[in-house]
């Protein structure tokens, strides 16, 4: 037995139905507004009065042939020829009283070479890695802007190699490996590479920067002296710099971190981020905050902004890519770490 079907039935509409609304006419501005240019607008000028807290990125000088330089490795090759002909002297010297003397300065002469060129290797393998560091960064540019993913290919290849002794890179390297078969957009390949390889190693290098700010924020804000605080500093500066560079694979020897530390503070003068002035002390220590710190406490907090700045630098220049897909950091991300009350003044 089926159900006959429904007749259709109609219902009643209490609410009138509106009517559209007719579209609105253009309208004219009146002609005594007028744009306050940027020299008048007081945001803009507070801005400027108080300066931004970004970091400029820092880029590796260029190495240029100079006098000094010249000068420089001259001198070293007089001071090895006076070294040679000093130890040939002592030799004969000692042959001459006995045998077995003349022997045993041989021996340690012979030591003495073998383990300056060593540490003369390691200082040139050293810089050797920082130049491919900085070659990388050029490349990896020039892919992004490249029609074909096969220079973006060949430099994740580059920094894959370059990162297989971080453990922290493994499912990053696993991950690109499968990428291999598929043909991607050079620059969205580089950007995969960079999530993939450098994400874990900037967290790392975050955290670097942290820490070495929260130490000279604390030790500079109970020393006595000033010179104390300059000398921890420099410390804590070079220590974080080294460790930034071996965690992104530069390992640099000790020439490799003063060149680096050079570049690190020669960017820093250049673009004024050294000299913490007055304003960016009434930035971190304003709107109350300023009357429940102590003198010494403030000067430990901007001790430490300063170390973080020397941070970011350090990993722009030892970070094998630029940043693009990941965001870089900027002193507004530690400043709640080192004044932890200033959220609530």
């Amino acid at each position: 037995m089926t159900t006959p079907p429904r007749t259709p039935a109609s219902f009643s509409i209490d609410s009138p139905v509106e009517a559209p609304k007719a579209p609105r006419h253009p309208a004219s501005f009146d002609d005594n507004i007028r744009l306050t240019p940027e020299a008048a607008d007081p945001f803009e000028a507070e801005a400027v009065a108080t300066g931004d807290l970004t970091v400029p990125v820092a880029i590796p000088r260029k190495r240029r042939f100079s006098f000094g330089k010249l000068a420089l490795g001259a001198l070293g090759l007089i001071v090895s020829l006076a070294l040679g002909l000093w130890f040939d002297g002592l030799v004969r010297t000692l042959f001459s009283r006995s045998d077995w003397l003349g022997y045993t300065a041989i021996g340690a002469v012979i030591i003495f070479v073998l383990a300056f060129l060593a540490v003369v290797g390691r200082e040139i393998f050293g810089i050797m890695r920082l130049n491919a560091v900085q070659a990388l960064k050029t490349r990896a540019a020039d892919a992004a802007i490249a029609r074909t993913p096969k220079a973006a290919r060949a430099v994740v290849d580059e920094l894959t190699l370059l990162l297989a002794t971080r453990a922290e890179t493994a499912l990053g390297r696993s991950r690109l490996k499968e990428t291999e078969e598929d043909i991607i957009d050079g620059i969205q390949l580089l950007h995969l590479a960079e999530r993939e390889l450098l994400s874990p190693l900037d967290r790392q290098a975050r955290q670097l920067i942290l820490n070495a700010s929260k130490r000279v924020s604390i030790v500079t804000a109970v020393s006595p002296r000033a010179l104390v605080d300059i000398g921890y500093v420099v410390y804590e500066s070079a220590r974080m710099v080294r460790a930034m560079a071996d965690l992104y694979g530069g390992r640099p020897g000790t020439l490799g971190m003063m060149r680096l530390m050079r570049d690190v503070l020669a960017h820093l003068a250049v673009t004024g981020s050294i000299a913490v002035g007055d304003s960016l002390i009434s930035q971190v220590l304003g709107h109350g905050l300023a009357s429940k710190l102590s003198a010494r406490l403030g000067e430990g907090v901007i001790n430490g902004l300063m170390t973080a700045r020397i941070g970011i630098a350090a990993m722009d220049l030892c970070r094998p890519l630029p940043f693009h897909a990941l965001k870089r950091p900027g002193i507004g991300d530690f400043i709640g770490d080192l004044t932890p009350g200033s959220s609530k003044a």
